[in-house]
């Protein structure tokens, strides 16, 4: 994760971007690439989107936009000042402990 925020925040300090990469616009374009992301699955059956990377050209389509959506993550969470990984692991621990294994394993309720 360190390599990856350095080479995104040196990219944008780069291009002179700390100016227009606010909280809000970073969030803003996450959510748009994340919209992009879902326009690759909007329609596929269940079953076609859980084999979308066995096609050469959708799959490439949905690894790059996933890339995009890291890139922003990472510089959101790079200009706000959060360990990326550790956010992630802290709210993985809250989540568990929310839905113990015994309760929740096989549960569709729980996996929301």
């Amino acid at each position: 994760m360190d390599e990856l925020t350095a080479r995104v925040r040196a990219f944008a300090e780069e291009r002179d971007w700390q100016r227009i990469h606010t909280p809000k616009n970073l969030a803003m374009a996450l959510a748009g690439e994340v919209g992009e992301l879902l326009a690759e699955f909007q329609w596929l059956t269940p079953e076609q989107a859980a084999a979308v990377m066995d096609d050469a050209e959708a799959g490439a389509r949905v690894e790059a936009e996933i890339g995009d959506v890291m890139i922003y993550l990472t510089r959101l969470a790079d200009v706000l000042g959060i360990d990326l990984s550790k956010a992630a692991l802290t709210k993985l621990d809250e989540v568990a402990t929310r839905y113990p294994v015994v309760e929740a394993r096989g549960s569709a309720e729980s996996a929301r």
